[in-house]
């Protein structure tokens, strides 16, 4: 199988015919072969939005942070960078063997993790919570289980930061990955969270694709 987005929708179609619409995400990082380059989803890079938010703020040392399906670790390694006790977690096995051969030295945690069955001390104990793109890949009733599963994760006085593509409410979802409309990503509120940032943005693609980067706060 080539790494392309449409060979990407059939095997997640094909996932989701037997009835396990999340099991093709070890399929897909087990073909790479261990090749990170494979992934072409992946920018091999942090996010931009996230070094902004790390840079703007008085102090990072020693925050227990968390990434949400971390994929091939550069998020998680930025906020290493910045002092933070970072966990990071993926479901598929194959992802986290690869984040630890490219990062051999690493601080951060690597974790093979379900977000849907994460441990239970993990609830509410993370001072910065990362979540990028994992809501978008989802289908049907996940979509609101893992935004909760997320929230969740969200110590008292502790921040989400969410970054995801956007699309206009009235806009159907017609094409992977499924794009988050503002009354979806204001699910985080309705579970308990206080939105304090909300950006929609275009990104730098050619064509610019809409996005979402927002932050909320657990009160304490």
């Amino acid at each position: 199988m080539t790494h392309s987005k449409s060979e990407t929708q059939r095997l997640a179609r094909a996932y989701a015919e037997t009835g396990h619409p999340n099991g093709w995400f070890e399929e897909f990082y087990a073909r790479a072969n261990g090749d990170y380059r494979q992934i072409y989803w992946a920018d091999l890079a942090p996010g931009p939005k996230l070094i902004d938010w790390l840079e703007g703020q008085d102090r990072t040392e020693g925050l227990r942070a968390i990434t949400i399906g971390c994929g091939l670790g550069d998020d998680a390694e930025a906020m290493a960078r910045f002092g933070c006790r970072v966990t990071a977690f993926d479901i598929s096995p194959s992802a986290i063997d690869m984040c630890r051969q490219r990062y051999p030295q690493s601080s951060v945690n690597y974790v093979v993790a379900d977000l849907f069955a994460c441990p239970g001390e993990w609830r509410q104990s993370f001072d910065l919570v990362y979540e990028c793109n994992t809501i978008q890949i989802l289908v049907g009733e996940d979509r609101g289980r893992a935004l909760a599963a997320i929230a969740d994760l969200v110590a008292p006085q502790g921040v989400a930061l969410v970054s995801c593509r956007s699309r206009r409410s009235n806009e159907e979802l017609t094409a992977f990955p499924l794009a988050l409309d503002r009354p979806e990503i204001d699910g985080f509120k309705r579970a308990g969270l206080t939105e304090i940032v909300f950006e929609a943005y275009d990104d730098e693609q050619d064509p610019p694709v809409p996005h979402f980067f927002a932050v909320y706060r657990r009160p304490d």
